[in-house]
């Protein structure tokens, strides 16, 4: 009997090389073609005719989605959804499963050597299943279970009844760590803390994840404006652009435009925006996710020194060490937290209970 022929299609190089390695690891799997897009996988599919598909939910032009809507459409076929926001409950995951969807499969961004070979046999045999036509078990949806505890000891705190004190969460990152600001924003509550996040990537990327998000976050997700109010149940990002992003004080607290030449080689610099927060007195959360440089790391500085709390995330082997290892030598960061602790962490901060 010949082996499955399996198609991966997302719009990420690097998540497209990890499902390629777990499939080929796979017993009776082969993978025959790749694609980053929706209109690349349209036409490779009519050429390479494979069995099962494997659909990334977020990508920029057509949404896994309205893709997965199409092909069940057109060419109905078993395709598996994998993404950070497919999970059991979420509403991402209804959808795909109403439009035809065979199962949904959580993407496996922290994966050690021994989680890796669970992956490799569960999602083989998810494959496999389909393939045949035959039933996956369970309800489509891989269950997920939230960590016990914090890397730093702290016990977690579930997303269920959360309601926001109010207090603005400010995020400074590179292109690494958004990967993680997405998986932290795909399950935030929907009445999130008032979340800013600076993103060191082209704007024109970071708006293909905004569109990704937006169509399937229980919160608001909007791009960063002047006069856009900062308040529960959104989240602003602000990506390299031509213009500086601060916070004015007032209620609801407001999003400032600022036309200033790059700080430290940033615009927008997260160094200005955190400043800002400390000279309008606004209790703020502050945090660094990876990304390379240093910007962020004064302008955290002076948020700890004003009161506020403020997290630094540990970056993975892989991952860009420069902010971590400046905020450690300033001594800013007064939790250094793993990336999948930091969203329970957050809401326990921000909430009102």
């Amino acid at each position: 009997m010949s082996n499955t022929r399996v198609m991966v299609v997302d719009d990420s190089a690097a998540m497209r090389a990890l499902f390629c390695g777990i499939l080929e690891n796979a017993k009776g799997i082969d993978v025959c073609g790749t694609a980053c897009n929706a209109s690349e996988a349209r036409d490779k599919m009519s050429e390479l005719s494979p069995d099962v598909l494997t659909l990334d939910v977020e990508m920029p032009g057509m949404s896994g989605l309205d893709f997965l809507r199409e092909i069940m459409e057109t060419s109905p076929m078993p395709v598996i959804m994998l993404s950070s926001i497919t999970q059991e409950g979420t509403g991402t995951t209804q959808k795909a499963l109403e439009l035809g969807a065979v199962h949904c499969f959580p993407k496996p961004l922290n994966c050690s050597g021994t989680e890796f070979d669970e992956t490799v046999k569960r999602l083989g045999d998810i494959v496999l299943r389909a393939a045949r036509g035959e039933p996956v078990s369970g309800d489509g949806a891989e269950e997920v279970t939230e960590p016990e505890s914090y890397s730093d000891g702290a016990e977690s705190s579930p997303c269920t009844n959360y309601v926001s004190d109010g207090k603005p969460v400010v995020i400074a990152c590179g292109i690494a760590g958004l990967a993680h600001v997405k998986q932290m924003v795909a399950n935030y509550p929907p009445q999130c803390p008032p979340t800013v996040v600076i993103v060191n990537a082209p704007r024109d990327a970071v708006e293909g994840e905004i569109a990704a998000l937006a169509s399937s976050a229980q919160c608001t997700v909007e791009m960063a404006n002047h006069d856009l109010s900062v308040e529960p149940g959104k989240v602003i990002l602000a990506p390299d652009g031509t213009q500086h992003v601060m916070i004015e004080s007032g209620a609801p607290l407001r999003i400032r435009m600022v036309d200033r030449d790059p700080i430290g080689g940033f615009r927008p610099s997260a160094d200005l925006l955190f400043g800002s927060l400390v000279r309008s007195q606004v209790p703020a959360l502050a945090g660094l996710m990876t990304g390379p440089g240093m910007d962020g790391t004064k302008g955290m500085q002076m948020l700890g020194s004003a009161g506020n709390t403020t997290f630094a995330q540990r970056p993975d082997d892989a991952e860009p060490q420069e902010r971590f290892d400046a905020a450690t030598r300033l001594g800013v960061g007064t939790h250094a937290l793993d990336a999948d602790a930091i969203l329970p962490w957050l809401l326990e901060q921000t909430s009102q209970g």
